[in-house]
């Protein structure tokens, strides 16, 4: 959100000084807004739209639910346990209105089982006491909740054959992460699809990504995973790329039935 704000006084010619002084506020307060360290009232957020000659009132509404939520979600009882950019993510997806995603070498978090979890969190941060892993199994675990019927998010996700064939936490476990993809597809509001080895167009389009499609397209989101954590992507020209990207990547991708068949018969090899 307050990046958001930010944006949109920007967009508008207006200092953050003089966006303060016509809230009746003060450049701290201003700063402390933008960066996300503060709240900000209804009244406040209408009246900077007013100022900013913000005339999209859909995209304004959204803000000010941002707003009026704050504080509320699930994952705040996560805070001081799970990085800060890891609540971000959560936060993302639970006001998501359609996600996309696209993964290399890697099962996407909110289909990995338990067992997968594990043997990832255990490969990247092996110090981890027990403790600390339950806390982030339970973290992921509840993110996945947005896919249940009853939430029922559309979720689009394309996965490179390599990620179906790497056995993270051996052969056992891979299977049962195999096993739960397929049980997953089946769902009406889910749809998984592969490009496969012998992909003759897939070249240079190899970006792993997270796209969350926001309450209305400005509030657009892109993940990337890095070593160091998730970085978001929000300025309208990148997510352009993005979207062409993935536009790539999915016209790489089998068929859904062609799909199930490969993720089929990879079972039936392990």
């Amino acid at each position: 959100m307050g990046t958001e704000l930010r944006k949109m006084r920007e967009r508008a010619g207006i200092t953050a000084r003089a966006a303060a002084a016509l809230l009746g506020s003060n450049p701290i307060q201003q700063s402390a807004v933008e960066a996300g360290r503060s709240g900000i009232s209804e009244d406040r957020i209408r009246r900077l739209a007013a100022h900013c000659a913000c005339d999209d009132m859909a995209y304004v509404d959204a803000l000010v639910a941002m707003a009026t939520e704050r504080g509320k979600g699930w994952w705040e009882k996560y805070r001081g346990i799970v990085a800060p950019s890891g609540l971000d993510l959560a936060e993302h997806e639970q006001h998501a209105t359609r996600i996309q995603t696209f993964e290399m070498a890697h099962i996407p978090g909110l289909l990995q089982t338990e067992d997968h979890m594990r043997a990832a969190f255990s490969y990247a941060t092996p110090d981890w006491p027990r403790k600390e892993q339950d806390a982030h199994v339970a973290f992921r675990s509840q993110r996945q909740q947005i896919l249940s019927e009853k939430h029922a998010t559309p979720y689009q996700a394309v996965i490179h054959e390599a990620a179906l064939r790497l056995r993270v936490g051996g052969r056992k476990a891979a299977r049962s992460q195999l096993e739960h993809i397929l049980d997953r597809s089946e769902l009406d509001h889910m749809n998984v699809r592969v490009v496969p080895f012998d992909s003759e167009d897939f070249a240079g389009a190899g970006y792993s990504m997270l796209y969350l499609h926001g309450p209305v397209p400005p509030l657009d989101t892109v993940q990337i995973d890095t070593g160091h954590g998730g970085t978001f992507i929000d300025a309208e020209s990148r997510l352009k790329q993005y979207r062409q990207r993935y536009d790539r990547v999915s016209a790489s991708a089998l068929s859904q039935a062609a799909s199930r068949d490969l993720v089929t018969r990879i079972v039936r090899e392990l």
